[in-house]
Formats: structure tokens, C-alpha cells, sequence
């Protein structure tokens, strides 16, 4: 697995295309064209993008509780005190749009994964 780039979103809605952009290696002004949006992405948007760049996307969505059980990669959804927000977790790091590269996961009430992996 290739080391993660962090990339802070562009724009206070756009955090799922910055962590498509953080797995892909693209820009992320590109991720938004390919999204059609630069606001909110939904799961589907983002199971698309990533068998877009070739990354499959479990159908299982997981509780996280602890960052020692996450997979190698995995696809976050949390609910932040501002809103429900798309992160980015790879071996040991949580790569997140709005919080910068952190050692834990950013404060949220609940924590969903969907593991990652290349095809």
C-alpha cells in the first residue's frame, strides 16, 4: 500500500472527495468533477468513485471502537459535533479532511468503517 498523502478539504462539505483524492493519489479538483458535486457525498457516491480508480468497498458497515481493531484500510463515517463526516483510516492513521493526520479518531458520537481494498 502506497503511504497516504493528507489533503484538507477544499470546502467545509467536500470531505468525501479529499479522502477519495487521499486513496487515489489525485487531485481533488478532479474527484469533484468526477462526483458532479463539491458538496455532500453519500456511501454510493462513494462506492462508485473507488471502483472508479479500481478499489472495492465492503458492503458491510462495521462499529468502530477501537483504533487497534480497524483493517488496513478502511472508508469512516462519523458523527462529529457538527455533522456526520467522511474520514479516512490506513494502518494506524486516520487521515481526515478537516482535522489534518491523527493517531486516534477525531471526537464523534458514532463511528461507522467499510473496509478497503484494491482490486
Amino acid at each position: 500500500m502506497k503511504k497516504i498523502k493528507h489533503i484538507f478539504e477544499p470546502n467545509p462539505l467536500a470531505c468525501g472527495q479529499s479522502v477519495i483524492a487521499m486513496i487515489t493519489g489525485e487531485d481533488v479538483k478532479k474527484i469533484i468533477e468526477l462526483a458532479g458535486t463539491d458538496r455532500e457525498t453519500t456511501l454510493s457516491d462513494m462506492k462508485s468513485l473507488l471502483s472508479y480508480f479500481g478499489f472495492y468497498l465492503s458492503g458491510d458497515r462495521k462499529q468502530a471502537s477501537n483504533i487497534s481493531d480497524m483493517p488496513d484500510m478502511a472508508l469512516l463515517s462519523l458523527e462529529t459535533p457538527k455533522c456526520w463526516h467522511w474520514s479516512l483510516y490506513v494502518e494506524g492513521s486516520v487521515y481526515d479532511p478537516e482535522y489534518g493526520e491523527l493517531d486516534d479518531f477525531p471526537v464523534s458520537n458514532r463511528k461507522y468503517f467499510w473496509e478497503i481494498k484494491e482490486r
